[in-house]
């Protein structure tokens, strides 16, 4: 048995990409549980910020944590809206000093179809391993976050910026040209963007998840409604455990929710 309060899981990269789930015991390696049954039971909540057993309204906050706190501000979703780059506070400087002046990437990403997405070059490869894009490629590396959202903007006026789970989750996205669309991409973006593409350094990665078979059809899992689930686990992509029965439960989504799990 094991417990705690969910967190996102950790990945590692390799062939196939290993995950971690953290709980009270320490942290579960769920690639080996592929092929077990797995029982979720729900019980309860813990707000990640607060720590109090308090309803979650989003990201694993309570109501309260995440309109005060700095790692939940709308620069998270939309970097177009960073200020930290002009000395200008959100919710605390610091914070958002921290975050928002390092390097920051603009990439395409091939999931569910090809999207265009923002992230600190520390969370590479790990933001595309969370969305479960099995190729990716960076564009452009910029000083901040603010940059990396003009240019996200100006892209999406050309690339999707939202993946589609279901179809991530049942394999069905085609192949693409990639030289093709970063060309593509490129002539897209501003001109005050232009001096930070790279033109001899790009590659795409490749990334393999450990998924037994894919499912055809996907139903998701709502612990407020099934709070206790058994079943066989035949994969793991993005941040979603598949199971045989064509149910998919996706940690992050339900970050703060208190579970006791069982491996058979």
């Amino acid at each position: 048995m094991f417990e705690g309060t969910l967190k996102k899981m950790q990945t590692e990269l390799a062939n196939p990409i290993n995950y971690f789930l953290n709980t009270k015991e320490g942290f579960l390696h769920m690639n080996q549980c592929l092929g077990r049954i797995v029982q979720i039971q729900h019980s309860g909540s813990q707000c990640l910020n607060c720590n109090q057993s308090l309803p979650i309204f989003r990201q694993g906050y309570c109501k309260s944590c995440f309109f005060d706190s700095p790692a939940t501000g709308d620069w998270i979703m939309r970097p177009e809206l960073s200020k930290a780059h002009l000395g200008e506070v959100d919710r605390d400087l610091e914070y958002e000093q921290k975050m928002q002046l390092q390097p920051h990437v603009v990439y395409l990403a091939l999931s569910s179809h090809l999207k265009v997405g923002v992230t600190r070059k520390s969370q590479l490869p790990t933001r595309w391993i969370d969305q479960g894009a099995h190729e990716a490629a960076v564009l452009i590396e910029v000083p901040n976050r603010y940059l990396a959202g003009v240019g996200e903007v100006a892209l999406k006026a050309h690339f999707s910026d939202k993946t589609n789970w279901r179809k991530m989750l049942q394999h069905q996205a085609e192949p693409i040209a990639w030289e093709e669309e970063r060309n593509k991409a490129l002539d897209c973006l501003p001109n005050e963007l232009k001096p930070y593409i790279k033109e001899h350094d790009f590659w795409v990665q490749k990334l393999q998840f450990p998924v037994l078979h894919y499912p055809e059809k996907v139903s998701s899992l709502n612990l407020t409604k099934t709070p206790f689930f058994e079943g066989k686990l035949i994969g793991i992509k993005g941040q979603y455990l598949l199971f045989e029965d064509q149910t998919v439960f996706n940690v992050r989504s339900n970050e703060g929710q208190r579970v006791k799990l069982s491996i058979d």
